[in-house]
């Protein structure tokens, strides 16, 4: 399952679709809106997403993954839209195995979802405003 929506995740959900039977590990990461970065308070998050070319991309990501650690499951869903603190934005559940593989997943899997998929975030601070692009090493920045 890869899902791109407005509504709030479903954790279970997406836990559930990842499991198997036949794993002795499932690996959560569960990203949410923090309400501080670059020692600015947070009022809420904007995220965009050019989706088709996002589930593509993620699509690539896992099927790397799933070759790399042998994966038995997997699921990932990110919001979009307004979010604010404390709401979840991203979930990524992969069952494996061992639980080595399914840790080496996970985290593989939110990198380079971060890292290339079409997925932009705006943060909106109580003083102004910055657009994040995917990915730490292209940022832009957009005061208002």
């Amino acid at each position: 399952m890869i899902k791109i929506t407005e509504k709030p995740i479903d954790v279970e959900k997406v836990i559930e679709t990842a499991s198997s039977l036949k794993a002795g590990a499932v690996n959560v990461f569960i990203g949410t809106v923090r309400d501080n970065a670059n020692n600015k308070k947070v009022v809420w998050l904007e995220y965009e997403a050019y989706e088709s070319m996002a589930v593509s991309e993620i699509r690539k990501i896992i099927d790397e993954a799933a070759h790399r650690w042998s994966l038995l499951g997997w699921a990932v869903s990110h919001r979009i839209g307004t979010l604010k603190p404390g709401e979840v934005a991203v979930v990524v559940a992969v069952s494996a195995p061992h639980r080595k593989a399914s840790f080496e997943a996970c985290e593989f899997i939110i990198g380079e979802l971060k890292a290339k998929a079409p997925i932009f975030k705006k943060e909106v601070f109580e003083d102004g405003e910055e657009w994040i692009s995917a990915g730490p090493d292209r940022k832009n920045q957009v005061q208002a």
